[in-house]
């Protein structure tokens, strides 16, 4: 697998800070193909508030790994490197070269350095953990967590019960917190289960001081909303089949969902979401600072594109 990521090349930065834009015109000057780098675009129907590409924007430059499930299935992160690792093998093939492009920090993490597989599910200890979450409150299960994976609970919201619930699963069946597993899979010399390090795929991070930045993210959630994101919402809410945990975890519709089925505070819905959405460009800076191959551009400079070209070896 790691052949197949040999001409590929990386663009991320934090969420709303200009990558799809800068994106197009790169992959028009080196002969480029995207590859969404997103953990949340893959799903069909979840457009407007994943600020996925447009059509006209994929019809100018061939974008893969978008629309790929429905908003029940589940996706994990060794399924997207399988995919990706085909999608860039096909690119190749035909002469042009992959350009991965998003944010999810995750599946950047594990695109650079593997991906540390871990214990196989336990369903029946995830059943008794979701239970006791349900029982006694998110914040009791992360509590848990922290005393005895305190690193982990420290970058895990409560509120994220579905990684809080694996942390706790790794823990009970290794008897060994997922971040010393994980601080192992950083290591140069460990060799991942799954996949070995990928590849030294050239990677460039977009970069804007953090005031324009958040001025950005206020204006996108105000421009998705705008554009028909709650309309969005409520179609996918009138599906057959529920939200799989992982799309009903995307940023916003988890807080439109809520609105929807409880009502309450418009206003404080929407601020809602932009204080999250904020948040999350925050961890996304803090792991970007961790992945000292990212060379940083800034995403405002008048010369961006011919920075990051230089910093892709062009």
């Amino acid at each position: 697998m790691p052949g197949m990521f040999a001409s590929a090349l990386i663009l991320t930065g934090p969420t709303a800070c200009g990558k799809t834009a800068l994106a197009l015109d790169l992959a028009a000057r080196v002969g480029g193909e995207i590859v969404a780098l997103d953990s949340m675009t893959v799903y069909r129907g979840m457009d407007v508030g994943t600020a996925k590409p447009r059509a006209d924007e994929r019809a100018r430059v061939p974008h893969h790994l978008l629309d790929v499930l429905d908003p029940w299935e589940s996706l994990t992160v060794a399924w997207w490197l399988e995919r990706a690792g085909a999608a860039c093998a096909d690119i190749s093939a035909r002469g042009k070269r992959p350009i991965f492009v998003g944010g999810t920090p995750f599946y950047l993490k594990a695109l650079l350095h593997g991906l540390f597989d871990g214990p196989p599910a336990d369903a029946g200890l995830r059943a008794t953990l979701e239970a006791e979450a349900a029982r006694d409150g998110n914040a009791a299960l992360h509590a848990r967590l922290a005393a005895v994976d305190a690193r982990t609970a420290a970058r895990l919201h409560p509120n994220d019960v579905r990684r809080v619930v694996r942390a706790l699963e790794v823990h009970a069946l290794t008897g060994k917190p997922i971040s010393d597993w994980q601080q192992t899979w950083d290591t140069p010399s460990f060799t991942p289960v799954v996949m070995p390090q990928a590849a030294n795929i050239p990677g460039v991070v977009l970069e804007l001081p953090r005031e324009a930045l958040y001025e950005r993210i206020n204006r996108r959630v105000d421009g998705m909303l705008a554009a028909g994101w709650l309309d969005e919402v409520r179609r996918l809410r009138a599906l057959p089949r529920p939200l799989s945990r992982e799309a009903r975890q995307a940023l916003g519709y988890r807080e439109l969902l809520e609105w929807l089925d409880a009502g309450g505070d418009w206003g404080a819905t929407v601020e809602l979401i932009r204080t999250h959405t904020r948040q999350f460009a925050k961890r996304q800076l803090t792991w970007f600072r961790h992945l000292p191959a990212l060379v940083p551009v800034p995403a405002d400079a008048p010369d961006a594109q011919e920075r990051v070209l230089t910093a892709w070896g062009f």
